[in-house]
């Protein structure tokens, strides 16, 4: 439900010979799955963010232990499981199986899984065993083979993620390098901080960031200039009578919240905002129920429910961002209690940007009838 055309995606997913999912959820994707390979919570989880501390204001790591165990399995599972191990495997677990799978390697138990991400890490640490070696001041070719020995048997005890994670952080910029920069970090002296380590002020990064051919930050790039002319054109068009664009709620920023129930629950945030002008001018009222459709294709509709809101120009209505979970199949039965609508069966999935080619989500033309 994320893109344009999504029914057509929907269309095409049932048509797939096997399809093989990683879920929690029997959703409007995964109901076309052949399997669901159920993922833990995200509470049974470690984690360590990526994404997020490129918009941090000071340098800083942090890694948050899992809050549950996870369920184990036992001798009479039913699969090649080993007594003990988990019932619910890690997501990189299950991937890797995968992977395993589809290079024809064996994967029937999680030992023979394990034995193919000792081999990743063992041919990723052989490619850092030369960089350390320079780093250490010896001959690459004499003390690659132990070097490598050294980084396997400090990285004894944990495995998969955390483990490629220990690795990233210590060979990292402000990493302990194995020893040979006794103050940096490594995976057991974030779990030691639960609140994390202050790495200091951020650095600046630039020119070195820069991969552009110049070396300088292009303000005015040429694909950006060139199009200048078709935006004016844009801009000087004449207005359509009523277009849409997103939003998104802090509480449903995205669809896999719409079943939570304490995130579900209160005043509903799926309904079409729309200034009063505009609802006196549809004969529309808070609470009423109206269809929507692009302009240039009226076959291509959804039915919302409407709330009016001042904070809307006029000439502008607003649907938030993962509605539509009343498909059949689907098991999400808090989210279907409110599915709201997907904005997303309306637009027109061959709208692309010119420069960046993304689909246009905003600003499109629609038109809106009462119900």
């Amino acid at each position: 439900m994320s893109a344009p055309g999504s029914q057509r995606l929907d269309a095409a997913l049932a048509t797939l010979d096997f399809m093989v999912s990683v879920d929690i959820y029997v959703n409007e994707t995964t109901r076309h799955a052949d399997v669901i390979l159920p993922g833990r919570s995200p509470l049974q989880d470690s984690h360590y963010d990526i994404a997020f501390t490129q918009l941090s204001t000071r340098n800083h790591a942090r890694y948050s232990p899992a809050v549950f165990e996870p369920g184990k399995a036992s001798a009479a599972s039913g699969d090649d499981l080993d007594a003990g191990e988990a019932a619910q495997p890690s997501e990189w677990m299950i991937l890797q199986r995968l992977a395993s799978i589809a290079q024809g390697k064996p994967a029937r138990s999680w030992a023979e899984v394990q034995a193919a991400d000792d081999a990743l890490l063992e041919q990723e640490v052989g490619k850092l065993a030369a960089q350390f070696a320079q780093l250490r001041g010896t001959a690459a070719t004499a003390s690659a083979p132990a070097i490598s020995a050294m980084v396997l048997d400090a990285l004894q005890g944990l495995s998969g993620a955390e483990r490629w994670l220990d690795l990233a952080l210590r060979t990292g910029p402000y990493g302990d390098l194995f020893g040979m920069e006794p103050q940096g970090l490594c995976l057991a002296t974030l779990a030691a901080s639960p609140a994390g380590i202050d790495l200091g002020a951020l650095k600046p990064r630039l020119p070195g960031a820069l991969r552009t051919s110049t070396g300088q930050v292009e303000l005015v790039p040429a694909p950006l200039l060139a199009d200048l002319t078709r935006a004016a054109a844009d801009v000087n068009a004449p207005a359509p009578d009523l277009v849409v664009i997103g939003r998104r709620d802090v509480r449903s920023n995205n669809s896999w919240m719409h079943n939570l129930p304490t995130l579900a629950k209160g005043p509903f945030r799926g309904a079409l905002q729309l200034h009063p002008a505009d609802a006196t001018r549809f004969g529309l009222v808070d609470g009423a129920r109206a269809r929507l459709a692009r302009a240039d294709a009226p076959d291509r509709h959804v039915n919302v429910e409407v709330t009016v809101d001042a904070g809307l120009l006029p000439g502008v209505c607003c649907v938030p961002h993962g509605g539509g979970h009343d498909l059949p199949g689907a098991r999400l039965g808090v989210a279907a209690e409110r599915p709201g609508a997907n904005l997303n069966t309306v637009l027109d999935e061959n709208l692309r940007d010119p420069v960046s080619g993304n689909a246009v989500l905003s600003g499109v033309a629609v038109t809106l009838m009462p119900l």
